[in-house]
């Protein structure tokens, strides 16, 4: 017991930087955030790929710091801080394929081979490893310590490679202008008046004789 837990605490040191990494790498997520934002409101889209491709990155960074806080917190043994990062893992596994279910439904973006390895496989494969570590360490295994740290570091990795592709794919894509308010309809011309009819002229007034005036008597 003493010598997992001298073992454990071999990777302080490691934690420390992995988990301040995590944590400053949160605000870039707001920045990236921005852009999708902007760029749905342009488009006028719906909220799905910021739930599918957006906000899974904000989890990654605070499961890593979560990780790395509970391995550099003063146990008495590795039951706990084991019990512990299997948990993180379990939940990590359920949101992944949360996740995974929200990408196959979004239809803003269709993602090709590499978004489905970033955003799907990998983190499903961090999680999955944080179970197996923490049960693994929970009964007194003090080399899968290299597992969760591993594991940890991927997700550090895999929300720094989102973010950067996400603000990539915005900023090659570009923002689309806005829609100009259209502008009023000029009124339609007055139509042209409609020519009369000359009156016709009665064929017995025009070939009647002209009355000769009266005669004076002489």
């Amino acid at each position: 017991m003493a010598e997992g837990t001298s073992a454990l605490k071999a990777w302080e040191n490691y934690y420390v930087i992995v988990g301040s990494s995590a944590g400053a790498l949160t605000g870039l997520q707001f920045v990236v955030l921005t852009m999708i934002a902007e760029a749905r409101k342009a488009r006028g889209g719906g909220g799905e790929s910021i739930a599918a491709f957006g906000s899974p990155n904000v989890v990654h960074f605070c499961a890593a710091l979560l990780v790395s806080a509970i391995c550099s917190a003063p146990w008495g043994g590795l039951v706990p801080p084991g019990t512990a990062v299997a948990a993180c893992g379990a939940s990590g596994v359920v949101y992944a394929l949360v996740v995974l279910r929200r990408t196959t439904r979004q239809s803003e973006y269709k993602p090709v081979l590499e978004d489905w390895i970033w955003h799907a496989a990998l983190p499903l494969l961090a999680y999955a490893a944080l179970v197996h570590g923490g049960w693994a360490i929970a009964h007194d295994s003090a080399d899968t310590l290299y597992v969760i740290g591993a594991a940890t570091l991927l997700l550090v990795f895999i929300g720094i490679h989102n973010a950067w592709d996400t603000v990539m794919y915005v900023t090659i894509t570009g923002l689309p202008e806005p829609k100009a308010a259209p502008e009023p309809k000029a009124a339609p011309p007055a139509p042209a008046p409609t020519p009369t009819a000359p009156r016709e002229v009665r064929v017995a007034d025009a070939t009647a004789p002209a009355e000769s005036p009266p005669s004076v008597p002489s």
